[in-house]
């Protein structure tokens, strides 16, 4: 009976600091990393779209997916800083 109380809570606290608890800290660098470079390069193709691009088409799916990939980078980000430390 004891050791389903200590399951239990353990699984509590795991669950508690967040979907990235599990992974290795090494892996979570590496996210964070993958991360970082994907806000650095939707500002390269966001600044390189205003300054170079003049057709209207191809600066709105440049735009697009440079702002996914500030979205998706800013989201991994957030869940990393509210995941750690464990």
């Amino acid at each position: 009976m004891n050791n389903q109380i200590m399951d239990a809570s353990h699984l509590l606290l795991n669950t508690a600091r967040g979907p990235l608890a599990h992974i290795p800290a090494l892996d979570v660098m590496w996210i964070s990393f993958y991360s970082m470079g994907l806000l650095f390069f939707s500002v390269l193709i966001i600044s390189a779209t205003r300054k170079w691009v003049s057709n209207i088409f191809l600066s709105f799916v440049l735009k697009l997916i440079a702002y996914v990939m500030l979205a998706t980078g800013a989201f991994l980000m957030v869940l990393i800083v509210v995941t750690w430390p464990n």
